[in-house]
């Protein structure tokens, strides 16, 4: 069964996955990032401009078949479409499709928008009401 853990109080989803694509890949874990198409892409230029310092090897999910295979992030609109199933990192509304094929399932929660945190606390209910066990981690207790 998918692990979940929710991530809460990330004062800015798109910085917070980026340091978390940056500490999976440096575990050798393979991650698939998805979110409206628009986040997706704004992570993407985020995760280039890191390059100079903290290079995150990515694609996203319209890159060559090849690359997505050998690529250990991977920014995919729809989770089911990611040619790897070992983490998923969920920065959209709702709950992802495909996300029981997953090993892990990270929900990421901001700190400050109320619609984000209302939709969390609706896919929380949907995961609990299926039987999954829910961690929580509150990234302002873990400093973030």
């Amino acid at each position: 069964m998918t692990e979940i853990a929710f991530h809460f109080n990330a004062p800015d989803k798109l910085a917070y996955a980026c340091r978390f694509a940056r500490k999976v890949s440096r575990a050798d874990v393979r991650l698939a990032i998805t979110g409206p198409q628009d986040q997706l892409d704004q992570l993407d230029r985020m995760l280039w401009a890191m390059a100079s310092t903290d290079f995150v090897a990515h694609c996203r999910g319209d890159a060559d078949e090849e690359m997505c295979k050998v690529s250990p992030v991977i920014l995919v609109p729809d989770a089911g479409s990611a040619p790897h199933s070992e983490v998923l990192l969920n920065l959209g509304a709702g709950v992802p499709a495909a996300f029981s094929r997953f090993g892990k399932l990270i929900e990421v929660v901001s700190s400050q928008d109320e619609a984000d945190r209302q939709a969390a606390r609706e896919r929380w209910r949907h995961y609990a009401a299926r039987g999954y066990a829910i961690v929580r981690h509150d990234l302002v207790l873990k400093g973030g």
